[in-house]
């Protein structure tokens, strides 16, 4: 079985790049099936596939009889519109042991912005949960990502990866305190209610900011999300109208278009008489329009702008990499062992099957025997004499071939199974 995975993250591509090819939660399975059809077409059947998709990377992970990493090339390129040519200077492709090493390294953390950080695994998880819902998953990708999810465990737990880590919501509160002289008086507006907005949300609310408001296309979403903070929820409708009253903008939402305007900002700046606005645009594709950087009093920064200040503390990090690493290069060759053994299940099997048969056929007739009156130890004697014939037949018949050269490589054979010592 091949194994393979193709992918574009913050080290290879920019952000407007990886905007390109973002999927949605809900875009997963969908996508999942189109893919797998498309690669029907090019291999000898539907690989196994599964799909993770962040603010910080877009990957597919396949598994097949053949490897496909071409297609899967060429398929990526058309979905995100862009030629197979570019896609490829921005893209990394790994089979086989390298291909379940990136898994297992992006599962700890180790391939993150963010070195170390927790998010990536739960992200994973839901990944892998997707494609299995969507029938994409079968038993390598399972068994891949399954002892990825162990190793990233034992990666937490055995070295201090993530003692030192730096989130980029609290990145994002770093930066707004270098802009503000009091956090404690803002007015903070956070724009989605996902797993990243909660994340900001709480970081920032350990603040104690003036007023914290959340912005949802969802009303009920967002009051959910408004209640845990005692902030104010308003309709994503009336954003561009109350814009100018917020001093903090979060944004991280899965809209495949920008939903904060040039214009809506420019409004905001004059409103709130060029009084500086700080800005995150956390969403990939981007939820603020890019030209929005270039107006003054307007601080806009994205995932992209936040690697240099999540970095920190990555000198007193090194000695646990290589501890992480270690594990991780021992979970890998796990994994591939058990690969390679999975070539031989299919004659595991027929050899448990043809000695079944042949002990039901030697029980069935002691119990003949038995029935009939015949002596215990003669029965057990011929029951056994019967098992040790039926084992040995094919050796012997070998062992007895015309071809010397047949005879040679039983010989041999037959020493190595049959004839070796206890040690």
């Amino acid at each position: 079985m091949a194994v393979w995975a193709l992918g574009i993250n913050h080290t290879t591509a920019p952000l407007d790049m990886r905007g390109r090819f973002a999927f949605a939660i809900d875009q997963i399975a969908p996508t999942l099936e189109a893919l797998r059809h498309n690669l029907q077409g090019r291999l000898a059947r539907q690989p196994e596939a599964a799909i993770l998709s962040t603010c910080n990377r877009t990957e597919i992970y396949c598994a097949g009889p053949d490897y496909g990493i071409e297609p899967t090339l060429e398929w990526l390129a058309q979905s995100g519109g862009v030629p197979p040519a570019l896609l490829r200077s921005h893209a990394y492709a790994l089979q086989g042991g390298m291909a379940a090493r990136h898994a297992f390294r992006v599962a700890s953390g180790l391939d993150s912005m963010v070195l170390g950080e927790a998010q990536i695994l739960g992200q994973l998880k839901d990944a892998v949960r997707v494609a299995d819902e969507a029938g994409a998953l079968g038993t390598t990708l399972n068994q891949m990502f399954q002892r990825s999810f162990a190793v990233a465990k034992e990666v937490r737990s055995a070295t201090e990866i993530g003692a030192h880590s730096i989130s980029m919501a609290a990145a994002a509160v770093r930066l707004a305190g270098q802009l503000f002289e009091d956090l404690g008086r803002i007015r903070v507006l956070f724009v989605g209610a996902g797993e990243m907005i909660e994340l900001a949300a709480t970081h920032f609310a350990a603040k104690n900011p003036a007023h914290i408001a959340v912005a949802n296309r969802t009303l009920e979403r967002g009051e959910k999300l408004a209640l845990r903070f005692g902030a104010e929820v308003m309709r994503l409708a009336d954003l561009p109208a109350r814009l100018h009253e917020f001093d903090a903008v979060i944004s991280s939402t899965a809209s495949t278009l920008p939903i904060i305007g040039l214009g809506a900002v420019e409004r905001a700046v004059k409103a709130r008489k060029h009084r500086p606005i700080f800005m995150v645009d956390l969403a990939v594709p981007r939820d603020i329009e890019p030209e929005v950087k270039a107006l003054e009093d307007v601080y806009l920064y994205t995932v992209d702008d936040l690697a240099h200040v999540v970095q920190t503390g990555q000198a007193q990090r090194e000695a646990a990499v290589a501890q992480a690493e270690a594990i991780i290069d021992a979970g890998v060759q796990n994994f591939l062992h058990w690969m390679d053994q999975r070539g031989t299940v299919p004659l595991i099997r027929q050899l448990n099957a043809q000695a079944d048969e042949w002990r039901a056929l030697e029980i069935a007739r002691a119990r003949k025997l038995l029935a009939r009156g015949e002596d215990v130890d003669a029965v057990l004697e011929a029951l056994s004499r019967g098992l040790t014939q039926k084992m040995l037949h094919g050796a012997m018949a070998e062992l007895h071939a015309v071809d010397a050269a047949t005879r040679e490589r039983a010989s041999t054979a037959i020493e190595h199974f049959f004839l070796r010592k206890e040690r």
